[in-house]
């Protein structure tokens, strides 16, 4: 199982940006598929969540209201449209996949339930 992401980059303080995450070697589609961020010298903290058993949207704290995670299970893929970015937004940002409870989503559990993790993709909030 592989997950790639792709998308991150540099951006203005106010500006959007919209990250991919591509499986292969496993299908998305009944999978809880969460969007992870850990900041420089922070631990890992989760963004959203989309369940695979009804396609339900859990929002961490910091995601909510201007991020928006979405799956594309033709493609494979999920998303994650993060808008009126800040500096504070500034992390790396990994997918992820829970199989703890047959694609069930819980923000509760932390990163060590996640069995598949994408490296990373990069995000800059400067101006």
């Amino acid at each position: 199982v592989q997950l790639q992401a792709s998308g991150g980059g540099l951006v203005q303080p106010g500006g959007s940006l919209t990250l991919a995450c591509t499986a292969s070697g496993i299908a998305l589609d009944r999978e809880a598929v969460a969007w992870w961020r850990q900041a420089p010298g922070g631990g890992r903290e989760v963004l959203t969540c989309i369940s695979g058993t009804d396609g339900y949207v859990f929002y961490g704290d910091a995601a909510r209201y201007r991020f928006s995670p979405s799956k594309d299970n033709d493609r494979n893929t999920v998303y994650l449209q993060m808008r009126n970015l800040k500096p504070g937004d500034s992390a790396k940002y990994f997918c992820a996949i829970d199989q703890t409870d047959g694609g069930a989503c819980n923000l509760i559990r932390t990163e060590e339930f996640y069995r598949y993790w994408g490296q990373g993709t990069q995000v800059t909030v400067s101006s």
